[in-house]
């Protein structure tokens, strides 16, 4: 019963939250940035499709730089050869978020994972449209058909630092639209 006297007014449920784990009872989940907002960087568990990445290596030895570049070319192929959930705006176009500079585009190893960041923007009641796309899609045509220098965020809104950013640099985005790619003579190399 409310306060007044009459009968609380059912809030509609939407269907994401079938995909939350049945463990993670309450609603609360680190919030994440509306669209266009600076979010922070995401960290979150990548779901069953990709392996948890190694934790960061103390900065120091060259023999701890090296297993980490290792790790993250494992972790990049597994992510170019697995399909991952991208929502979809009203226009049908990928969700992005832009931070400093850089556009994200959204992308969710299962739809738990997307589950949570609908609930973490306060959208978890509405039915949210996606598509199934293979990570190297994304990577490949995705972020040089945006126009601006963009990357992919894997699994943003979820409670865990597992999350992986894919930043527009060499060896991750064609070098036609890496930041990174050295010029020589005013001129990129071919």
């Amino acid at each position: 019963m409310a306060e007044g006297g009459g009968e609380d007014p059912e809030i509609p449920r939407s269907r994401l939250y079938d995909y939350l784990e049945t463990d993670h009872q309450d609603d609360t989940v680190r919030q994440t940035p509306q669209d266009g907002d600076e979010p922070p960087l995401p960290g979150t568990p990548l779901g069953a499709a990709l392996p948890p990445p190694a934790a960061a290596p103390t900065p120091g030895t060259a023999d701890d730089i090296a297993r980490a570049r290792r790790e993250f070319a494992a972790l990049l192929g597994e992510f170019r050869r697995t399909p991952v959930l991208v929502p979809l705006d009203g226009n049908e176009d990928p969700l992005v978020g832009d931070y400093r500079g850089v556009r994200w585009v959204y992308a969710f190893s299962d739809e738990s994972a997307l589950a949570r960041f609908a609930i973490a923007r306060g959208e978890g009641s509405r039915e949210w449209a996606y598509q199934r796309v293979l990570g190297a899609r994304l990577l490949d045509a995705a972020v040089p058909a945006a126009g601006v220098p963009c990357g992919v965020a894997l699994d943003v809104g979820s409670e865990d630092d597992g999350g992986v950013l894919f930043p527009p640099v060499v060896g991750i985005v064609p070098d036609a639209v890496a930041l990174d790619v050295e010029t020589v003579n005013g001129e990129e190399p071919r």
